[in-house]
């Protein structure tokens, strides 16, 4: 019998009660989550924590400490979280994470890169996600994210810029308004136009 690595990771969760283990699942609504979980759903609501329960397969008490958190990151904009059931939703809080434009990590960043291009467009970036934001048929959940530009492998340049904008931003922006051609039309020429100052 091979034991899994949530099963591993709890376990040693148990050894050290007093220390929070983090278990950080990338991409949660992408899994068969019925599948995934199985009958260790019931034991991660938090009035089961620490409660064993004779597994099925091994015929052994097993429990989630109440010390183990999960962390499921899932991406708004993916269809596929409507496949996410109210079982599992209940079983978890939810929490929206923004584009860190305005975080100080960021700011410190775009601080020491000292680049006003890259400057200019960030603010051009976020004019933009204001509208996505305000968009009917999209919402926050699409805003072009700070990642794109998060940790270059040396300086900002204008090629590396352009680059992102050609290759990432616009054929996003192409998927989100396939069927208003005015609107990206302007946001093309005007994330363009930054490069031209």
């Amino acid at each position: 019998m091979v034991y899994g690595s949530f099963y591993r990771f709890c376990k040693r969760a148990a050894v050290h009660p007093d220390e929070p283990f983090f278990c950080i699942i990338d991409e949660i609504n992408r899994g068969n989550l019925s599948k995934i979980f199985g009958e260790l759903l019931m034991l991660l609501e938090r009035n089961y924590r620490d409660q064993p329960i004779t597994l099925a397969y091994t015929d052994e008490p097993f429990a989630v400490p109440s010390n183990v958190y999960l962390i499921g990151m899932m991406n708004t904009a993916d269809r596929s979280l409507s496949i996410i059931d109210y079982a599992l939703r209940r079983r978890f809080s939810f929490f929206d994470m923004k584009p860190a434009f305005e975080s100080t990590s960021f700011m410190q960043q775009q601080l020491i890169a000292g680049n006003v291009t890259f400057d200019r467009l960030i603010n051009r970036i976020e004019e933009l996600n204001d509208e996505i934001s305000r968009e009917p048929s999209l919402g926050p959940g699409f805003c072009i994210g700070h990642s794109y530009f998060s940790n270059p492998e040396g300086e900002w340049t204008i090629d590396k810029l352009r680059l992102i904008v050609d290759y990432d931003i616009l054929p996003m922006l192409r998927e989100y308004w396939f069927d208003d051609q005015d609107k990206l039309e302007h946001w093309e020429s005007a994330l363009h136009e930054v490069f031209n100052d």
